[in-house]
């Protein structure tokens, strides 16, 4: 049944950012990804089909992931999920926005943490919450079945940026390597920019976390 989940993405805003609604297999309840800027869209697809939101659920809070908070929880009431180290973000939505020459709504407080010993449920279903800091402190994939939601952890050929303030990149490394690619290869990733991968395929094939990649880099050690 899990694995019959019907996944939509729409790519939108400045910075191309993916959201996802996730519909259950009541096929009448909803959850939202990342809703950044121009979240409207997906609200009018919400609206079409009927359904009832349950979930919004950041997996980091960066403007571009957390925009749409307060519009989307105005519009539905639904819960406000984001993991605790990322909470913070969310109080400076407005300073984020400031530095990139965008006005953004202050988000909401979060209603719900997410923690690795804690999986979501939703529609009679449970969401698995994987912890994988690095792109920031609380960035957090979902997975459900064979696939999972990873944000900005895990690009098709790339990776989250950690220049950014909170980021660290041994522990983005960290976060791929020893707990990502532990999963099943087959499992079918859908960042939080561009297309969707598998983690068979960035194992084998990018160029920054790759056993490949990861071999060269140790191979030039002293």
């Amino acid at each position: 049944m899990i694995e019959d989940l019907e996944l939509v993405r729409f790519e939108l805003g400045p910075f191309e950012q993916n959201v996802y609604v996730l519909v259950g297999p009541s096929k009448r309840r909803a959850a939202i990804f990342d809703p950044g800027f121009d979240v409207e869209e997906a609200l009018r697809f919400l609206e079409r089909r009927g359904l009832t939101l349950d979930l919004i659920v950041n997996t980091h809070g960066h403007l571009d992931h957390a925009a749409g908070n307060r519009l989307v929880k105005e519009r539905t009431g639904a819960p406000l999920a984001i993991h605790p180290a990322d909470a913070p973000f969310l109080k400076h939505l407005d300073a984020q926005g400031s530095a990139y020459g965008y006005d953004v709504d202050p988000s909401p407080d979060p209603d719900l943490p997410l923690e690795e010993s804690q999986p979501l449920q939703f529609d009679g279903i449970s969401i698995d919450v994987i912890h994988t800091p690095g792109h920031t402190p609380g960035g957090t994939c979902l997975k459900f079945g064979r696939r999972m939601i990873v944000g900005d952890t895990l690009f098709r050929g790339s990776v989250g940026r950690t220049d950014l303030p909170g980021g660290s990149w041994p522990d983005l490394v960290a976060s791929i390597r020893g707990k990502l690619f532990r999963l099943p290869a087959d499992t079918v990733c859908y960042p939080g920019h561009g297309p969707e991968t598998t983690l068979g395929h960035e194992r084998l094939t990018n160029p920054f976390v790759s056993d490949a990649a990861v071999g060269e880099r140790a191979e030039e050690r002293p």
